[in-house]
């Protein structure tokens, strides 16, 4: 059994882990750079020590002073979050030299299927469909010749790593010795690999993950699915569980894939298998992040399973809690995730002190924030400082809760994403459950929204209606009125809508 955990991460999700371990009586250890002194996750701690400078690279991202802490503390687990160590095969062997457990899969299989090319050949020996591409790092004549098989458009992308780096788009042959070689400059220097490898675009497609669990004993589950189509450059912004899209039976045929590829790479603990999903509602597997993701609270609250204390039961040597025959959906949630970015200037970081916070509240909305007011926040780490989650009893209240959660939601002293956000929220198309992973980049801006003229507000409001019709989810959202109350009254109130 575990007994004091130390997180090797900082930020909401640091705080989100040190709420579980809490929950579950652990003592629990922070680890804080010199501009984290007043960060706080270190606040919430039972014990903190100091790692080293700002930068990443000599605090966060520095194993053996993290393994020393380790030690040092008395921690006998450590949880890497994500980002920085989560996905780093040399730390979990690091930790288990060290006699230390490590909340997440083994170092090998971690590289196994990290490694995108690996993980391709892993789980389409297991009959689970992949992207048309290359499944071996090539030389680039080889792989200028095998992409006039494979055709365009098509992606060069990094095989190690994630987080939209390392990849190309090529639509002509004339591009891709270029794109080739700006992707392993790019793949070298991120994640200190230059192997990349050819994969086909799916045009209009849907970006769909299943989220497993798995323990020692041999027992895989999946909890539904997860909506990550709202994309900028390749970088997620919200997501949402279920899917507009998926239906009983294609969320129970890309369920059991996902288990399957878990099962082939004897995956243990938490993981994501990603999908790209075509018009026709073929799927076809993407990569695998071995680790929790940023977007997990969607699906905890839908199913109800606390994502991060299976984990840590899991590392404790026990079995899952859940039976894949008990998951059910129940409700629809939803997740923006609140960045210290200006939408309104191309998304630049935006740094400084929050001289006011007023966070919202209130049924069905779920805070997780790393920040408070007079927090400083700097340019050395991620841009992502909360994710502001709602639950609703289907999709129609879900938006209407998300954009009464984002109109509440004040941050004065820095630019953040929340109007983008709640421009968003505002798209008949998002409304309708219309887009792809190509929607932001082609279909959107912050100066006016492109999909919404009036012939496209009409079709929005059809295939809303079509799609209420066919799969019982209300999308019908009330056009604003001049009295709120008048807009209320068309839908059930909290008291019903809760029993």
């Amino acid at each position: 059994m575990l007994k004091k955990v130390l997180v090797a991460n900082r930020g909401e999700i640091a705080v989100r882990i040190l709420r579980a371990c809490r929950e579950l009586g652990l003592e629990t250890v922070a680890v804080w750079s010199d501009v984290d002194r007043n960060a706080l996750h270190v606040r919430y701690a039972d014990e903190a020590f100091n790692i080293g400078p700002a930068p990443a690279r000599e605090s966060y991202l520095r194993i053996d002073r993290i393994i020393e802490v380790a030690l040092r503390a008395k921690a006998d687990a450590i949880h890497p979050g994500y980002g920085f160590l989560a996905e780093n095969a040399r730390f979990a062997k690091a930790c288990a030299e060290a006699g230390i457990t490590f909340i997440g899969p083994s170092a090998d299989v971690i590289k196994a299927m990290g490694n995108k090319i690996q993980a391709r050949l892993t789980v389409s020996k297991q009959g689970v469909p992949v992207v048309p591409g290359t499944y071996e790092a090539l030389r680039d004549d080889a792989m200028i010749a095998e992409a006039e098989k494979i055709g365009y458009p098509l992606m060069v992308k990094a095989a190690a790593g994630g987080g939209g780096k390392g990849m190309r788009r090529v639509d002509r042959a004339e591009d891709l010795p270029g794109a080739i070689a700006r992707a392993r400059s790019e793949a070298e220097s991120a994640f200190g690999d230059a192997a990349v490898y050819l994969e086909k675009i799916i045009e209009h497609a849907r970006h769909i993950e299943i989220q497993i669990l798995a323990d020692a004993k041999g027992n895989v589950v999946y909890l539904g699915e997860r909506e990550c189509s709202i994309q900028r450059r390749h970088q997620k912004l919200v997501e949402e569980s279920p899917s507009p899209v998926v239906d009983d039976d294609l969320r129970e045929k890309m369920g059991k894939a996902a288990a399957r590829a878990a099962k082939a790479a004897n995956y243990i603990n938490a993981g994501t298998i990603e999908f790209l999903v075509d018009s026709e509602k073929h799927f076809y597997f993407l990569e695998m992040n071995t680790r929790l993701q940023v977007e997990h609270p969607v699906t905890e609250l839908v199913t109800g399973v606390d994502i991060v204390k299976e984990m840590l039961r899991v590392a404790s040597g026990r079995t899952l809690s859940v039976k894949q025959k008990d998951v059910r959906l129940n409700g629809w949630a939803m997740e923006c995730r609140i960045t210290a970015e200006d939408p309104y200037n191309g998304f630049l970081p935006s740094t400084g002190k929050i001289i006011s916070l007023f966070e919202p509240t209130g049924p069905g909305v779920r805070l997780e924030s790393g920040v408070y007011e007079g927090f400083e926040v700097s340019l050395y780490y991620d841009p992502l400082i909360a994710k502001l989650c709602v639950w609703g009893p289907d999709r129609s209240t879900a938006i209407m809760r998300m954009k009464r959660a984002l109109s509440e939601y004040k941050i004065m002293g820095i630019a953040t994403s929340i109007p983008f956000h709640q421009k968003l929220f505002e798209s008949t198309s998002f409304i309708a459950g219309l887009f792809d992973t190509s929607f932001l980049d082609e279909r959107f801006t912050m100066e006016q929204i492109g999909d919404d003229d009036e012939h496209e507000k009409v079709s929005a409001v059809i295939a809303a209606l079509l799609t209420h019709d066919r799969r019982q989810h209300a999308i019908n959202i009330p056009p604003p009125t001049s009295s709120a109350r008048a807009g209320w009254k068309r839908f059930r109130s909290w008291e019903s809508v809760g029993r």
